[in-house]
């Protein structure tokens, strides 16, 4: 794959994270709702989440980091799936409202997507071989 075509992806990609993560200390009450009991301290737990998206946003935008950010960012996104899985599962609102199964569904689809995209970007051959699997 061109790296042109990497670095058209990742810039913007790991930047959205980033800002992501940004938005986990501007709103931090925003994203506890979702942080299993089992794990306790939400507000420690929706920072410790944030810093990590910031570092590993700007990581995978960065050629230099990139492969490394991209392995620790589909690590990050597959433990951080818990939170929307335990908001499906608990039916708890957010933004005061209860969503459907289906939105859930989208945004479990959504999760797979951002990882596929951080094992393509980060060159990770599971990653390519998944990415055509899911094309066949």
């Amino acid at each position: 794959m061109s790296s042109w075509l990497v670095n058209l992806v990742a810039v913007p990609y790991g930047l959205w994270i980033a800002w992501v993560g940004v938005q986990h200390f501007r709103d931090p009450s925003w994203f506890e709702p979702i942080v299993p009991d089992a794990i306790g301290n939400a507000r420690f737990w929706v920072y410790a989440s944030g810093a990590f998206e910031i570092v590993l946003g700007i990581g995978v935008a960065l050629p230099w980091f990139r492969k490394e950010a991209a392995l620790g960012l589909t690590l990050l996104l597959i433990v951080l799936y818990w939170a929307n899985l335990n908001m499906w599962i608990n039916d708890i609102p957010l933004n005061g409202r209860v969503y459907e199964t289906h939105w859930h569904i989208l945004r479990g689809s959504g999760q797979i997507a951002l990882i596929l995209i951080a094992l393509w970007l980060g060159g990770w051959q599971t990653g390519q071989r998944l990415i055509e699997f899911v094309r066949s």
